[in-house]
């Protein structure tokens, strides 16, 4: 087709481009001296209360060579950041004096746990306790002592920050700056039963009214600090206790539902064990398993021919999902949601088993759950294993099989990977090469049907994501037969060729602009995979866009779409697209404002073609930040379509209100209504932490029915404790 003979041609040109920046590029060096830091041992008694004044402080060595990575890279910083480690047989201590000419100027809006930290200044701390230069954990906190923590995998590819450690912190503010005092127990890191620790580590700091980014080590803008194969050593620990061996946590449910038709009492016992039965490894055994504190999801209007994917917020499953992920392209082969849901309804856990962890350069994940029978639905089995084996300096390879297996019948999918990573490229650039190739298998009881004929999936790509060129290619098919039960994947059938150019010119002696944007091509290419007929083409190109040095955001992208739908489909409320051919041109503006100011917002505006007809898509987002207690999120995403047979909007409209008392005591408000379902959902929530580990939840949900007025359908009050004790 014309189209993609001058695709291609473009895609010559930029390469000859891509080619000339690569070599072009100056290489210099991302360390200096000194590049590791010494821990020392500490017996003195540790007051956590920011204020660093203990002599084991006083005495501790310090690094303060941190270097900017913004707004000026390779630049020394323009204020003071000093660092020391200190640690006992049990905890490890930071002591961090973030030094500021300008200390009323200090930014700081966030307080609740697991804060949002990119718009506050904040102090970042990635440790690598496997040391090797691939996973490990980043703990974060802001002059407010709010406390954010992250499993970070692959070097920042896998990034679970559901993931909850204990440790605590304290603040202390004053005219030089600000101070804090961090301990992390032992108990929280995993790491090899060795009498002497060598870790590694790096640094960040963030000044958000400079927009200055500082790193200890590292400080190219090819690498974040998550990419900690370009920081640095942590030594000095030898003989430590990793302490808790058995971690015990009941929880105690209890509350009411009523509405006009019933009232219903809810009461529930359960809880978890945990064992550590190696310095590495976690096994997990969880009953009568229950997630009654978890915020509802935010609903979706559909307006396309795929299905919408919803994200998992059940805690229970995010702990170390990253050991249970293997992805195909688009495709999850495990998707947790598919476990206690059943086309929108709770089915309840029985209880389950989980192992996971790493022993020497071997991450494994183990996953059983089982549940009760509900209704038609069957109890039913949930199983998954994944192994993966780290091999050269940052790539791996890995297996994984899912099972859900009933009394009617079994679905399996069994699945293997391999992904190349190096950051040596041409001296320091960043590449990924790799692939993953997985095939379902399906019985029913009873029936003697085939359901295992074109029944896989795979993809295969290459990534070369650095700071002034972005360049992604890659191949997927997804089979009309694969099946992935207890997995996702939000179409099927199709072959896709995908790629994408970026550049990111950062232009010298430019006061306005930090980085330019321009993306020549960006490309996904669908055939059918059975008749191999063109089935859509999504085509963009962004003439212009650019990062502000103040923070702003914007990008202007041209969209030619293609799409040819072999049936006529629902799109809304019995309103239907033909079956046929369809080119459609699009224009689309994306704005967003830096986050750290008192009011902020992110906007887009997308206007054009739609099948036969035309759509003007809205969305607005905006942020109230009033204080370090008190922030208020905002957004409406609206549709005006005008077909022949049809002309109809549709409105999303959400907000919520977060109130933090301090960084272990916060209440939310979110609330969400649309048109197509015409009721209102309001969910409330306390959460307190008494003790690090442990959590209390006040919760109330209603629903609103909007259809004639407002009306109160159901409301649900519950509270929810949980305890840990460590033994």
């Amino acid at each position: 087709m014309p189209l993609v003979a001058i695709l291609l041609k473009r895609m010559k040109r930029n390469l000859i481009l891509i080619i000339g920046l690569i070599l072009s590029s100056n290489l210099f060096g991302q360390h200096s001296k000194p590049d590791s830091i010494i821990a020392i041992f500490c017996e003195e008694q540790i007051k956590l209360d920011g204020q660093l004044n203990e002599a084991c402080w006083l005495n501790a060595p310090a690094i303060e060579n941190f270097t900017q990575r913004e707004q000026n890279e390779g630049v020394p910083a323009t204020e003071k950041t000093r660092i020391s480690v200190i640690y006992n047989t049990n905890e490890i201590y930071f002591g961090i004096w973030c030094f500021d000419s300008e200390a009323d100027k200090i930014s700081a809006q966030q307080m609740a746990r697991d804060f949002s930290w990119r718009s506050d200044d904040n102090i970042e701390i990635m440790i690598s306790t496997f040391n090797d230069n691939r996973n490990g954990y980043l703990f974060v906190t802001n002059p407010n002592g709010a406390l954010a923590d992250v499993w970070v995998g692959d070097e920042g590819k896998d990034w679970n920050k559901d993931w909850n450690g204990v440790w605590d912190v304290a603040v202390e503010k004053n005219e030089q700056g600000w101070f804090a005092e961090i301990v992390i127990p032992f108990s929280t890191l995993k790491f090899k039963n060795d009498s002497t620790q060598i870790w590694g580590i790096n640094f960040e700091r963030n000044i958000r009214r400079k927009k200055e980014q500082l790193l200890w080590q590292g400080w190219s803008r090819l690498y974040d600090v998550e990419k900690i194969s370009q920081g640095s050593k942590l030594a000095g620990i030898n003989n430590i206790k990793q302490g808790t061996k058995i971690e015990i946590k009941p929880y105690m449910l209890g509350g009411f539902e009523f509405s006009e038709a019933e009232t219903e009492n809810t009461g529930k016992i359960g809880g978890e064990i945990n064992f550590d039965i190696s310095p590495t490894l976690k096994l997990n055994f969880s009953v009568n398993t229950d997630f009654a504190q978890v915020e509802a999801d935010r609903k979706q209007i559909n307006l396309s021919r795929f299905s919408l994917y919803y994200p998992e917020k059940r805690q229970f499953f995010l702990e170390g999902k990253n050991y249970y992920d293997m992805n195909v392209g688009n495709v999850k082969l495990f998707y947790s949601r598919k476990i206690g849901i059943d086309e929108n309804t709770e089915v309840p856990i029985i209880g389950g088993m989980r192992l996971f962890g790493k022993l020497n350069k071997t991450s494994i994940g183990v996953m059983s759950i089982q549940t009760y029978a509900k209704d038609s639905i069957p109890t039913t089995n949930y199983s998954v294993i994944k192994v993966k084996q780290d091999i050269f300096k940052q790539s791996s390879i890995g297996v994984i099989a899912t099972q859900k297996y009933s009394d009617n019948q079994y679905n399996r999918v069994y699945g293997t990977d391999f992904n190349y990573s190096t950051s040596g490229l041409f001296g320091e650039k960043n590449l990924r090469v790799g692939g993953t190739f997985a095939l379902s298998e399906t019985k029913n009881f009873g029936e003697t049907e085939n359901l295992n004929k074109n029944n896989l999936t795979y993809n295969v790509f290459l990534s070369y994501p650095n700071d002034q060129v972005e360049f992604d290619f890659g191949f997927s098919t997804v089979q009309q037969g694969f099946n992935p039960e207890i997995g996702f994947a939000y179409r099927t059938n199709y072959q896709m060729l995908y790629t994408e150019l970026q550049f990111n010119p950062r232009l010298k002696n430019q006061r306005l602009f930090r980085n330019l944007i321009f993306k020549p091509i960006d490309i996904n290419y669908y055939i059918n995979d059975d008749t191999k007929n063109l089935e859509s083409i999504t085509y963009e190109w962004r003439p212009f866009g650019f990062v502000s040095k103040s923070g702003e955001f914007m990008e202007f992208n041209i969209i030619h779409l293609y799409d040819n739908p072999g049936e006529d489909f629902e799109l809304i409320d019995s309103v239907y697209i033909p079956a046929g051919s369809y080119w459609n041109n699009r224009f689309e503006i994306q704005f967003s404002t830096f986050k750290g100011r008192k009011i902020a917002l992110d906007a887009v505006v997308n206007v054009g073609e739609f099948y036969t007809g035309h759509r003007q898509e809205y969305e607005l987002y905006t942020y109230f930040n009033f204080n370090r207690h008190l922030n208020i999120g905002l957004d409406w995403q609206r549709n005006d379509i005008q077909l022949p047979q049809n002309s109809f909007t549709t409105n999303e409209i959400g907000g919520r209100i977060d109130y933090a008392f301090n960084p272990k005591l916060q209440t939310s408000i979110f609330t969400q209504w649309n048109n197509e379902d015409e009721n209102i959902l309001v969910n409330y929530r306390i959460n307190w932490i008494p003790k690090i580990g442990s959590f209390f939840y006040f919760v109330i949900n209603q629903e609103f029915n909007t259809e004639n007025g407002i009306e109160l359908e159901r409301t649900t009050i519950l509270g929810k404790l949980i305890w840990r004790f460590a033994l």
